[in-house]
């Protein structure tokens, strides 16, 4: 009777590097191409957000705003107090119940005069929380210099001051207040008369500018569509239809696309992103006590190693941030991933 041989244990950095070459998964070739609507796929250039910010006070804090060491938030309070005949030094001001903020906002394409706008709220000086203060009147400014809307109102902080975990204090110095900024200037773009618009994609490359374009021209049965470049589709609008018409139907036009593969790592927390069919080709990288190895006869057996089976294997050996970058920065540098990648 024949007995079967024991093999010899395997040491740490043995079973480490088997164990990573064993994670071979088969999986179905998934496509680059990705199919949607025109308006998911681009955006009409010129019609876009303007972003406005203003300089304001808040006050009603229960002694969390400013010290006395801001010194730009009691200037800015004796200002205000000057404005309603209130004549007072900074020398006088002791309050801690005000704190300097920075207000922004977003203003939306075609928003006329008298429409409401969320601001967002944001502490700038040693003001502890902003919790159950009101935003004295603000204006906001665009990049031009000139005022677009004012806002004024109580402030929120619902949502705004996630985190402090492990026992630490939350810090409330971020808030928003809801509807709060009244638009007194609209940003006017003149788009109904217009013969022409430019689409602008959001994935840029010569096949999908091409892809974009035959596939305006099939829906419309003539060509009123043009790639100029990479990243631009020129319009011209039918004669029998405004170009709010024309922009509304050419926003539901379907239209293939490819998408390019990208892997994204958090540098903080070693997270990776990507798509289940990123590949990565034959390589063999050594860091610290981790060895990926990746056999060419073992792919050429149907098998297909990817970022996914990769980014398990290293959590399970528990691997750090850092080790999981730079493995990934080497298998990007000796050619054997097929994405960009990106550390963020």
């Amino acid at each position: 009777m024949q007995t079967e041989e024991k093999q010899p244990p395997l040491d740490e950095f043995e079973r480490t590097t088997l164990w990573i070459v064993a994670v071979l998964f088969v999986f179905v070739s998934a496509t680059t191409l990705f199919a949607g609507k025109v308006r998911d796929l681009s955006s009409v250039v010129g019609v876009r957000d303007n972003q406005l910010i203003g300089y304001g006070l808040v006050v009603g804090l229960a002694g969390t705003g400013d010290g006395s060491s801001s010194t730009f938030t009691v200037q800015s309070l004796a200002n205000m107090l000057q404005t309603v005949n209130i004549k007072v030094g900074q020398d006088d001001i002791a309050s801690e119940n005000v704190a300097a903020v920075m207000v922004t906002a977003t203003l939306r394409p075609f928003t006329r005069s008298g429409d409401q706008l969320d601001v967002v709220v944001s502490s700038i000086g040693d003001a502890e929380s902003l919790e159950g203060g009101t935003l004295l009147m603000t204006p906001l400014k665009g990049i031009d210099g000139k005022i677009y809307a004012v806002t004024q109102g109580a402030i929120t902080i619902g949502g705004m001051n996630s985190g402090g975990g492990g026992g630490q204090k939350n810090h409330a110095t971020v808030g928003k207040v809801l509807g709060g900024a009244t638009v007194e200037r609209s940003m006017t773009y003149d788009i109904y008369n217009k013969e022409y618009a430019t689409l602008s994609l959001k994935s840029t490359s010569f096949e999908n500018a091409v892809a974009i374009q035959d596939a305006i021209n099939q829906a419309f049965d003539v060509k009123v569509a043009v790639a100029i470049d990479p990243g631009a589709v020129r319009l011209k609008r039918p004669a029998d239809m405004n170009m709010v018409e024309f922009l509304a139907r050419i926003g539901d036009v379907e239209a293939s696309v490819s998408v390019p593969k990208k892997v994204i790592v958090d540098e903080r927390t070693g997270t990776v992103i990507a798509g289940i069919d990123i590949e990565i080709h034959p390589v063999m990288i050594t860091h610290g006590e981790i060895t990926l190895a990746v056999d060419q006869a073992l792919l050429e057996n149907g098998g297909k190693l990817t970022v996914a089976n990769v980014t398990q294997a290293l959590q399970k050996l528990g691997a750090t941030p850092k080790d999981v970058i730079a493995i990934f920065q080497a298998i990007k540098r000796a050619g054997a991933l097929d994405a960009s990648l990106e550390i963020i």
